[in-house]
């Protein structure tokens, strides 16, 4: 090394250890200020929360309107149950239908129904974003 180098340098103690030792007292002082605020001047509650009082205005996620709209029209229980079992019969289907497809016929109507299925939480999705 190089004359040069050596007098750039800085050492790791006790310079380094310090500056980390300032910092952390600085951090301590920002808590304990924000603490004793919160203490003396505290924020206070609202109303507690009434999980079968939804407000109007309250909206799902883009991802979950199709069965929040769902929920608006059928009873509860089959409304949460009915996409359950729906996705446990999809999971569970290969492993009950064991035959081999040779028709043209039954290939035609699970596409159709696919696709009436993928049109109809399109539609809800947007029936549930505009209501």
């Amino acid at each position: 090394m190089s004359e040069n180098d050596q007098e750039k340098e800085v050492p790791f103690y006790p310079d380094h250890v310090a500056l980390e030792a300032k910092v952390a007292l600085g951090v301590v002082i920002l808590v304990v200020i924000i603490g004793v605020i919160g203490l003396f001047a505290p924020v206070g509650l609202g109303a507690p929360a009434d999980a079968m009082d939804t407000p109007l205005h309250v909206k799902p996620e883009w991802y979950f309107l199709a069965l929040y709209q769902l929920l608006r029209y059928i009873p509860k229980t089959i409304g949460a149950t009915s996409p359950v079992l729906a996705v446990v019969l999809l999971l569970i289907w290969p492993f009950l239908d064991r035959k081999p497809d040779t028709s043209k016929k039954t290939t035609k109507i699970r596409f159709w129904l696919s696709f009436a299925a993928v049109l109809v939480i399109i539609a809800l999705t947007i029936w549930g974003e505009v209501s």
